[in-house]
């Protein structure tokens, strides 16, 4: 290589860590840099779609490579994740994963059951108005225990110890509904009633939620995950 041309791809190299470094520095840039490949999306169903599309891969066990380390100075100077996930606690589940995508693309609430609280609802609003999420997922999953207990609650009248009776106290309104359909598949039935009453609620839930979603701005769906194949299917 010859000396001219060395230094014109040093200056050119130099020119362009300068840039990074000053957008770095500003403000803006500084929101720009710890946006994740998801805060390009720009509708509702842009957003599911790429929820979909993660899915897919996780279920064909081809997942895009991840280097969680490379982002984490960027990701400290704030978040912009795509899409809002109100999950079940289950621990053999994880939104990330389930969907493939990185840290910072998704705004995850979990309760067992994967049931809309007040704090779960505060949090998903925020996530809708402030962090600008363009979907929100509510996920159940198949042999759910807080579902399990709450149908056998209803077939049963079993005495919960704890707040364990609470929470299934506030999974009945979701549940109940399957219970009176035909068929003995009970809990997969109630599984889906859980979700698609949450989602609902979500819809409707004033004052922000159902402004944004009559404003076409925030999708909520819902969707149930099969653990035996990590395969998330849209039932609302």
């Amino acid at each position: 290589m010859c000396a001219n041309c060395s230094d014109t791809a040093l200056n050119r190299r130099s020119l362009m860590l300068a840039g990074a470094s000053a957008l770095a520095a500003t403000p803006f840039g500084a929101a720009a840099m710890a946006q994740s490949a998801g805060a390009a999306v720009e509708t509702p169903d842009a957003a599911l779609k790429l929820l979909i599309e993660g899915n897919e891969r996780y279920v064909a066990n081809q997942p895009r490579q991840q280097d969680f380390s490379a982002g984490r100075a960027s990701r400290a100077q704030g978040q912009a994740p795509f899409a809002a996930i109100l999950g079940c606690a289950d621990s053999r589940i994880a939104p990330e994963l389930a969907f493939d995508q990185g840290l910072g693309d998704l705004f995850v609430v979990r309760v067992a059951g994967n049931f809309v609280t007040t704090e779960g609802l505060g949090s998903l609003e925020f996530g809708a108005a402030v962090l600008g999420v363009k979907a929100i997922l509510v996920l159940g999953h198949s042999s759910c225990g807080a579902v399990n207990a709450t149908v056998a609650a209803l077939q049963k009248g079993n005495d919960l110890p704890g707040h364990i009776a609470d929470l299934v106290a506030a999974m009945k309104p979701g549940v109940e509904p399957a219970l009176a359909q035909p068929g003995d598949d009970f809990e997969a039935r109630a599984v889906i009633a859980n979700v698609r009453h949450n989602v609902e609620r979500l819809k409707q839930a004033p004052p922000i939620l159902a402004k944004l979603v009559a404003e076409k701005k925030l999708l909520v769906a819902g969707g149930v995950y099969e653990l035996a194949t990590g395969k998330v299917a849209l039932v609302a």
